[in-house]
């Protein structure tokens, strides 16, 4: 019961994502082609709410729900990687329609064709964690 709370979490989120179109192929679609605001608009509030979370967490010395200090370590600074990493997320992104998240949450409403873009990103995983350390970064 200890994990109830970040279950029920997980639902309000999922819900909250249905609803406000996040998961929607054709809002996907539109951003993309740059035809709406809307995703645009998720992701920002999404951003500036993750940055003021990450701040208040590093301020106040906040703990974890084990009362262990979260340590927000640095990441080594890079350029190339992120413009090939996030390309390639992005063109997966804009070839499937849906990102990491949504794809439970669509498997939840009942679009089963997604389990085609589940096993593709768990085999995308773990190809990734089989060359990990053989990259150069």
């Amino acid at each position: 019961m200890k994990l109830a709370p970040f279950f029920l979490t997980g639902i309000f989120f999922g819900i909250v994502l249905t609803k406000s179109e996040a998961v929607s192929w054709y809002r996907i679609y539109e951003m993309f082609q740059f035809e709406s605001f809307h995703m645009y608009g998720i992701i920002g509030s999404a951003l500036i709410t993750g940055t003021i979370g990450f701040q208040l967490i590093k301020k106040k010395n906040i703990k974890d729900f084990k009362g262990n200090p979260i340590e927000v370590v640095d990441k080594e600074i890079g350029f190339w990687r992120y413009i090939l990493g996030g390309s390639i997320f992005g063109l997966g992104w804009a070839l499937v329609g849906a990102c990491p998240g949504p794809i439970y949450i669509l498997l939840g409403t009942g679009t089963l064709a997604v389990v085609v873009v589940l096993i593709g990103a768990l085999l995308g995983t773990f190809i990734y964690g089989l060359v990990k350390d053989k990259m150069p970064n």
